[in-house]
């Protein structure tokens, strides 16, 4: 992986020609892209190198690619390239997290010494998550899909052995569970980590340009194809290609896919030449294709041969337990990225959230972390009682043993603050965490919970 990769974002293609050139001198990698969209493909949890990138411009513009980053990597150097008169957004951009950012007109010498700055300290940043990982911390994978059921230990288990392989994988999850989260981490870890991740909306493809969208075309292959354009796979090659919910791929499309899969070319349209493709397939999907299969909606052979290795994401129903602690994780990122001092969580808050149904998964319980950053109720207002009457000894369990979780978490599993912080004995904690199934360790790492 290179470290001296820099990615030049700039609509304006003269700048971005003169401006690689320039940093080409001083003995940079530069990546030159025409749109900020094109970025979110190529950087990761392990992306070595930083990002250059102009304010103003069409469609993505340079602040929403800086929040667009922070959410996958917070510690990715963005060195912004304002105009005469941004100031302003300067400021919004440096409270914001920006690495950075640099006036025009500027000097080549100036932006190379703000960028080798940049890659010191991106250097750092990886050299110590790769030393607490080493070191028996929490590593990248506990970090971005934390939880301490069995059900999540089981899940990173899994995706440590499959993320090392070259195997196309299968995710599968409701709504709002972090598919794309996991499917990211699969990259992140693999042998294409600095190669492109990029990622397709199957629900969100043009029925009329969608083979030229994945496959690409040539001049000429069909009216207003005025010159030859990658397609989505073409444009993955050494890297991951993600098929976000799989399922709604239109069934004539399957057999074409299917293919591609088993053969690994593709044939650009207006081509009969193959081109090979070089590429690993995640694809995810929060319903069931088997279902699917026997609906007639899917195909059995392409089922059978993306699922070579098949992970399944937990649903916070599934997990319940873990939400105290996940709930308090997301609050402190929502500080972190809203600038915010850091929240004080009441246990009673937090028993109120772990008693919630989350039909939105984590997606849902992020919003309501950034609510509660906000100053908002974390409670929206569609939000009712659980369904259906309760005892009031269960209610009185129910609140009990989310105080108790709640306290667990906040103190990091450690016992004689949680008891001193609720008044009563040790030997009482120790009662009520037996009765209610709660384990001190639902802090720690994988290798303390294995068992």
């Amino acid at each position: 992986m290179s470290e001296t990769r820099v990615l030049l974002v700039d609509d304006e293609e003269e700048m971005r020609h003169s401006t690689a050139q320039a940093l080409g001198l001083f003995g940079f990698d530069v990546d030159t892209l025409s749109s900020a969209e094109d970025v979110l493909e190529l950087i990761g949890y392990s992306f070595s190198g930083v990002v250059v990138s102009d304010i103003r411009m069409p469609g993505m513009d340079g602040m929403t690619l800086l929040q667009r980053i922070r959410e996958v990597d917070a510690e990715i150097p963005v060195i912004l390239v304002t105009g005469h008169g941004d100031v302003q957004l300067a400021v919004k951009a440096m409270r914001e997290g920006v690495y950075d950012f640099i006036e025009k007109p500027f000097t080549a010498q100036h932006l190379a010494g703000i960028i080798r700055r940049g890659l010191d300290r991106r250097s750092l940043v990886l050299e110590n998550r790769r030393l607490r990982a080493v070191a028996g911390k929490r590593d990248d994978i506990e970090a971005r899909l934390p939880g301490r059921t069995q059900a999540m230990v089981d899940l990173r288990y899994r995706l440590r052995a499959i993320g090392a392989t070259d195997a196309d994988t299968l995710i599968i999850g409701e709504t709002g569970v972090g598919k794309e989260v996991v499917a990211r981490a699969l990259h992140d870890i693999s042998a294409r980590a600095d190669k492109p991740l990029v990622a397709i909306n199957c629900a969100a493809l043009p029925e009329n340009l969608i083979e030229s969208e994945l496959f690409g075309h040539e001049a000429g292959a069909f009216p207003g194809a005025i010159r030859p354009r990658y397609g989505k796979f073409e444009h993955g090659r050494g890297g991951t290609i993600l098929l976000d919910e799989i399922g709604s791929m239109p069934f004539d499309l399957q057999a074409k896919f299917l293919r591609v899969l088993q053969e690994r070319v593709i044939t650009r349209l207006g081509s009969n030449e193959p081109v090979p493709l070089d590429v690993r397939f995640i694809a995810t999907s929060k319903v069931d294709l088997e279902a699917e299969v026997a609906a007639g909606r899917f195909r059995a052979d392409l089922l059978y041969r993306l699922n070579v290795a098949t992970l399944h994401v937990p649903s916070l129903a599934q997990r319940k337990a873990d939400i105290p602690l996940l709930f308090l994780q997301l609050v402190r990122e929502a500080a972190a990225r809203y600038m915010r001092s850091d929240i004080e969580v009441p246990p009673e808050l937090t028993s109120e959230i772990a008693e919630r149904s989350w039909p939105g998964n984590v997606r849902e319980l992020r919003n309501a972390a950034d609510r509660l950053v906000l100053g908002l109720d974390p409670k929206p207002e569609e939000a009712g009682a659980p369904a259906g009457p309760q005892r009031l000894a269960d209610k009185v369990a129910t609140y009990e043993r989310g105080i108790i979780a709640g306290a667990l978490s906040a103190h990091g599993g450690s016992l004689r603050p949680v008891y001193e912080q609720l008044g009563i004995s040790r030997k009482t904690l120790y009662e009520k965490m037996q009765k209610y199934g709660l384990d001190k360790k639902m802090t720690f790492t994988d290798d303390d919970y294995a068992v």
